[in-house]
Formats: C-alpha cells, sequence, structure tokens
C-alpha cells in the first residue's frame, strides 16, 4: 500500500493474544494508519488467531469472511498460534493475502507495504518457530478498566497435548525495569487493573539475557517481578492470570496475602486429578502437590477465589479416572472451573496414545464437571453474602444495569450509574441475581 490508510483488528483466544493484538495496533498508529472497528469497512483486516479451540479453523474462515463482506478489496492479514502451526492451510482460504508466524507477526509493517491482492493463495511468511527467541514487549489499551500486560512468552514444557510451543517458542520473559515502566505508562492512563499475561508466567526470568544481550548478574524471578510492581503507584489492582501449581511458591501466596495491590484471585491449572492421567500428559506436579497449594492459600486467605483449568477425556482416560477427577475437584475447596474436551492436536505425543475416549462420552464428562463448576461458584458467592467488599465497576450500559468484581472475582450487579464507571467502592452482597451475579444497591455504596 502506498500510504497509510485504515485497519482494523480481530482476536480470537486468550489475554496473551489480546496485550499483542493492541501492541501491533499501536504500531499501525504510530505509522499513520487510522485504527477502526473491525465492524467498519476498512483497508486492511489483521485477524489474531488462537490454536488452543477445537473451531480455530472454522472461526478463522467466518472471520476472513466477515472482513470481506464489509471490505470486498481489503487486504486480509493473519497472525498468531494458528499462523505458525498451519500458515499454509490458512493460506488457502479464500480472501487471505498474509499469513504471518510467530516471528514474524511484530514486523507486519514490513509486510503490509509489499502485499498485492492475491488472486489465488496468500503469501506465507510463517519461519521456525526457534527464530521466535526474543521477548517483544505488550500490553493492551482501550478498556478503561483494565490492561492485560504481557510478562512472559513461550514454554518449555513438554506436556503431552500441548502445540503452545510448537505455536510460540521457548519461555523468554521481559526485564522487571521495562514491566515496571509498562505498568507506570498504563497507571498514567487511568486503568485500574493490570493483569499478568503469558504463556508461563511462574517460569518468569527464564530467557531474559536474549533481551539484555548479555545474562543479568542474578536472574529475576517471578517473586521478585512482583514486590516490584507492587510499588507502582496508580494501579489500584494487580491480578496473575494463570499460574502452574509446581510454580506457585508458598513465597508467592503469602505476598499475595499480605499485598494491598495483588488480589486475592488465583487460577491454577489442574488438567486431571488423577495422577496417571498427570504423567501421562507429563505435568510437573502429582494431585497431593496441586490439594497442598489450594490448602496453603485458603489457610492464608479464606476468602480467595481459586480458578482450575481442567481436561476431559484425554487419551487413556476411563470412567474411573473421570470419576476420580471428579471426586478430588468435588473435595477442593476451589471456586470455578474452565473445562477443556480433549481434542487430537497434530505432532503432539497425545495424538498417537491408545486408549480414544468416545466424542459423545467426551461431551458427558464436560458436562458433568461444567453443572459442578456452577456448583462450586455458586457456593463460593453465598459465602460472601452479607460482606462488604471493593468492587471496580465496569463502564459497560446493560440495559439499565452495570457489572464489576470484587477483589475476589465475585461478579456483581447493580443500577448503571456512569459515576461509579472505573471506580473502586465499598459495596455490601446482598443476594443473587436470576442470570447468578451478586447484586448490590447503590443505597449500600460507600465511598
Amino acid at each position: 500500500m502506498a500510504t497509510p490508510g485504515t485497519v482494523a483488528f480481530h482476536t480470537l483466544g486468550c489475554k496473551l493474544n489480546f496485550s499483542e493484538t493492541s501492541a501491533i495496533s499501536r504500531m499501525f498508529e504510530g505509522a499513520g494508519y487510522g485504527v477502526v472497528d473491525f465492524k467498519e469497512p476498512a483497508d486492511i483486516y489483521v485477524i489474531n488467531t488462537c490454536s488452543v479451540t477445537d473451531f480455530a479453523d472454522r472461526k478463522c474462515r467466518k472471520t476472513v469472511r466477515k472482513a470481506l463482506k464489509q471490505s470486498p478489496d481489503a487486504f486480509v492479514v493473519v497472525i498468531g498460534c494458528y499462523a505458525q502451526l498451519k500458515p499454509d492451510e490458512i493460506a488457502d482460504i479464500p480472501g487471505v493475502d498474509l499469513v504471518l508466524g510467530a516471528a514474524e507477526k511484530f514486523k507486519i509493517l514490513d509486510f503490509v507495504d509489499n502485499i498485492s491482492k492475491a488472486p489465488g493463495k496468500g503469501m506465507v511468511s510463517a519461519g521456525e518457530v526457534k527464530e521466535a527467541n526474543t521477548f517483544v514487549q505488550a500490553f493492551s489499551f482501550g478498556d478503561r478498566t483494565r490492561s492485560f500486560l504481557k510478562v512472559q512468552d513461550g514454554c518449555d514444557y513438554k506436556c503431552s497435548f500441548c502445540t503452545i510451543p510448537q505455536a510460540r517458542g521457548g519461555s523468554r520473559s521481559d526485564t522487571v525495569e521495562r514491566i515496571v515502566a509498562n505498568a507506570k505508562e498504563i497507571a498514567a492512563s487511568g486503568v485500574k487493573e493490570i493483569v499478568l499475561t503469558g504463556v508461563n508466567i511462574g517460569d518468569f526470568g527464564n530467557g531474559t539475557e536474549v533481551i539484555e544481550g548479555t545474562k543479568p548478574k542474578k536472574e529475576a524471578l517471578f517473586i521478585d517481578l512482583i514486590r516490584e510492581l507492587d510499588k507502582v503507584e496508580g494501579i489500584e489492582r494487580i491480578r496473575i492470570s494463570s499460574i502452574e501449581p509446581n510454580l506457585l511458591t508458598n513465597e508467592i501466596i503469602d505476598f499475595v496475602a499480605d499485598s494491598e495491590r495483588f488480589v486475592p484471585h488465583f487460577h491454577v491449572p489442574l488438567q486431571s486429578g488423577n495422577n496417571k492421567q498427570l504423567r501421562m500428559m507429563r505435568r510437573r506436579y502429582k494431585r497431593e502437590l496441586y490439594a497442598e497449594r489450594v490448602a496453603k492459600i485458603k489457610e492464608r486467605m479464606p476468602h480467595c477465589c481459586i480458578g482450575v483449568d481442567v481436561i476431559v477425556g484425554f487419551p487413556g482416560e476411563t470412567e474411573e479416572d473421570f470419576l476420580e477427577t471428579y471426586r478430588f475437584i468435588n473435595e477442593l475447596d476451589i471456586s470455578y472451573l474452565h473445562v477443556f474436551t480433549y481434542s487430537e492436536r497434530a505432532n503432539t505425543p497425545a495424538a498417537d496414545m491408545d486408549g480414544i475416549v468416545e466424542v459423545g462420552e467426551r461431551r458427558r464428562r464436560n458436562e458433568m464437571l461444567r453443572i459442578l463448576s456452577e456448583k462450586k461458584r455458586r457456593y463460593f458467592y453465598e459465602n460472601h453474602l452479607s460482606e462488604t467488599r471493593p468492587v471496580l465497576f465496569e463502564a459497560k450500559n446493560a440495559e439499565g444495569r452495570m457489572f464489576g468484581f470484587t477483589d475476589n472475582y465475585v461478579k456483581v450487579v447493580a443500577p448503571f450509574d456512569e459515576s461509579l464507571t472505573n471506580t473502586v467502592r465499598s459495596v455490601r452482597l446482598l443476594k443473587a441475581s436470576p442470570e447468578g451475579e451478586i447484586e448490590v444497591e447503590l443505597a449500600e455504596l460507600t465511598v
């Protein structure tokens, strides 16, 4: 394209993808492009993809069609994890002009000036994932309430079901100094909450020497990072997006318990409550360690919200194995589940394992755990009724109502009041709404 035009972005997947889309958007703005909503006509559409979902291909195709329906002559660029894993497959999608892999996506401006509307197969620039060996900083802007701040990327773990190392490369981290500087910039924008994101953020510090050019005198650990972030003025809340149980140390738990900025909310992947399955998945802990982590969190913070990732239908998971997982989770003092139905991923060890679980059975197990999750969430919410807790209110006006989250991740609903937007207020939790949120009355609010 000879002169900068307009560009629109669409993000599929995780908080990390959102932070990176936002960073790439600012690159386009800096180059003179006008950034517009994805629902509007644009000269370029950039689609940031995810590989975790079963429907990555379908979602990508649907999003491309949606873009071209608005602007038939627009250039379509696909980036992200799915673009790294299956670039040629994406290039075959009608209307896709350019596919950029993990090492190329942050050089997108170098490519868009030279793309021409592809008559057939789109141009592919997706090298070996090992080329994605430097850390590129990113954080999200646009949401007045919270920002996703990327602190780590890639993963050195070799879980047998996961394609993330193939899609994002090895573990690497930003420097503490640069993360703190980014947090200060976020605070200056008026954002009240930062969510720390990465692929394996508990592994923070790994790969930091790549950024500096020389190995640091002392490799900073995740605990060192959160100690420094806790000092940043202007940010009222910092939330840890997800952390592996084997990396969630007593030191981290104790620090969060005593911190005024880090909120009492952990999301800790479990994947299975059965040690046989954990071994087959190549996870780095046993269920006994997981139970210890939950007990330690609740000992220090009885009010803490704990979220759990779990996979059902992994190869070799018998009915008894699944029931063992179900009973284990049922007995844990956790608050909600993210349930994933196992799906085969090319080039992963799990894809070649025996003991395939029938798809209908996988769905049945998923539904059982989803019901359990809802019971856990309601029980957690009900335990906090009549309490007074701080809530960060969000901007959205939903038919005269507005929503927010307590420090310990209870979703609340109140009559819409513009003056409450992006403020932290103390509220009394009254009762559950028909949709399941906790109602609070404005009369109960105190500044």
